[in-house]
């Protein structure tokens, strides 16, 4: 328990802080096991579902929640299996 104010504040502002980046974090992986399930049964992914899931890792990249190489390696493997899955 904090014993200043100012404490007080802070703790409630990174509970909030911490369930924003979870549900934004949880959005990106639900998006990309779909993707990768999607893949693994053999169906062709849509452009506009791998613009879906690039457009969340961005968002997450970009609010802090993973960092940019990590949303550049997610993007580049997710890309990757979907374009084995074309040949």
């Amino acid at each position: 328990m904090p014993n200043k104010k100012s404490a007080a504040k802070e703790l409630r502002k990174s509970v909030k802080r911490q369930a924003d980046n979870k549900k934004v974090k949880k959005a990106m992986k639900e998006v990309i096991k779909t993707s990768n399930k999607a893949i693994a049964a053999g169906e062709k992914l849509s452009a506009e579902s791998l613009a879906k899931a690039s457009k969340l890792i961005d968002k997450a990249a970009k609010k802090g929640v993973i960092k940019k190489n990590t949303a550049a390696r997610q993007k580049s493997r997710l890309v990757k299996r979907a374009n084995k899955t074309t040949k």
